[in-house]
């Protein structure tokens, strides 16, 4: 199955609003990734931070071991439910929270020599190998809300604020610079880090090279990928090279589903509203920004079909995203079906304005669909106070 459209998504099939996972589709993604994983002799894990649905972590299990964390909780997940201790990073650690992630981490990256000297001492007592998050003042990503590299970044230390040593006990180097990228934006990445921090390399034992490798996408160059990290290998044959995307596994796995429950029409602009919200369920299409394709429908305005903006649940006046055109006119009940709203949307959604948060659930390899998770107002008001 290599599209959306091969599923069923009629209202006796699937729940609406629904996010809907398709083991399927979510498997495909795995068998690739671990391939790239023994082919190169690399380590490749889970980012937490893109998708932490810890229902389905029994079949990541089966094709990869580890998964990296970036706060309290999402160590306390990888210890708890993927079975295996994190890779951590985070921009900062406190005195309140430092002792219970590194009882749940295996590796340790800081943002600062300063927060390495405050911690190293309860880090190493632990058995936890230490590292450093560099800033190779390199990056493809061009919306600055997205890019670690970005004049001023607030991540990671540069090769001028780090000289030519390293701290005593440091044993890894951490970089993150690519969003959705290509294995060509790792290669430019890893030329930077050669040139600013190749006086280093000889000195730890592992490389984190982050995430954002989108491997799992149609038109990766996963062969170009597997030869850049053999190559990097061969120049650094002692390094553990360490990759953690986190699109990549959820990329293109499932949807979301939802419900047409009005037209409204203001200036010749008609919109759809739905029983969803960006704002609550799809954050990154107004952060970042971008338009999801919709099943049955073509992105943007065509001349002489039916043009709708969508628009979401909340009060928010910019909750909507537009246009889309259609075949034909839209009526309540429609259903309006998101594609590829896996990654980067259970693990962003908010409660604002108390909407309802859509179920969660996974269709199985035999089709059978399993609600994993329904949320109600008891969801909304223990996060309140």
């Amino acid at each position: 199955m290599n599209s959306f459209t091969d599923f069923d998504y009629s209202p006796a099939a699937v729940p609406s609003p629904c996010y809907l996972l398709e083991e399927s589709l979510l498997r495909r993604n795995l068998e690739l990734i671990r391939s790239v994983k023994e082919r190169a002799g690399v380590e490749i894990i889970l980012a937490f931070k893109s998708f932490a649905l810890w229902r389905t972590f029994p079949i990541f299990r089966e094709y990869i071991p580890y998964s990296t964390a970036s706060s309290l909780s999402e160590a306390k997940l990888a210890y708890q439910e993927m079975g295996s201790k994190a890779h951590t990073f985070a921009p900062v650690y406190t005195d309140s929270e430092f002792d219970e992630i590194a009882d749940c981490s295996s590796h340790i990256s800081f943002n600062s020599i300063a927060q390495y000297m405050k911690y190293r001492e309860r880090a190493v007592s632990r058995g936890i190998s230490c590292g450093l998050r560099i800033n190779p003042e390199c990056s493809p990503v061009e919306t600055d809300l997205y890019n670690p590299c970005a004049p001023g970044s607030r991540l990671g230390i540069t090769s001028g604020a780090l000289g030519g040593t390293l701290p005593d006990g440091i044993e890894g180097l951490h970089f993150h610079t690519l969003c959705e990228s290509t294995s060509h934006d790792l290669e430019e990445t890893l030329r930077a880090v050669e040139s600013r921090f190749g006086r280093l390399l000889d000195k730890v034992k592992w490389l984190n090279m982050g995430g954002g490798h989108l491997m799992t996408r149609k038109d990766y160059d996963t062969e170009h990928l597997i030869s850049l990290l053999l190559g990097f290998k061969r120049r650094h044959p002692h390094l553990q090279l360490i990759l953690e995307p986190g699109s990549a596994f959820t990329w293109r796995t499932g949807v979301l589903v939802s419900t047409v429950e009005d037209i409204v029409e203001n200036h010749g602009i008609r919109t759809a509203m739905l029983n969803v919200s960006f704002a609550c369920h799809m954050p990154d299409c107004l952060e970042m920004p971008y338009q999801p394709y919709i099943i049955g429908a073509e992105n943007g305005a065509v001349q002489g079909k039916h043009i709708y903006r969508m628009g979401g649940n909340s009060c928010l006046s910019g909750d909507f995203v537009g246009d889309w055109s259609f075949d034909r006119p839209l009526q309540p009940g429609d259903r309006i079906v998101f594609e590829d709203m896996i990654h980067y949307t259970t693990v962003k959604t908010t409660m604002f304005n108390g909407i309802t948060h859509p179920p969660i659930a996974i269709r199985r390899i035999d089709g059978t669909v399993e609600i994993l998770r329904r949320f109600g107002y008891d969801d909304y008001k223990a996060r309140m106070c």
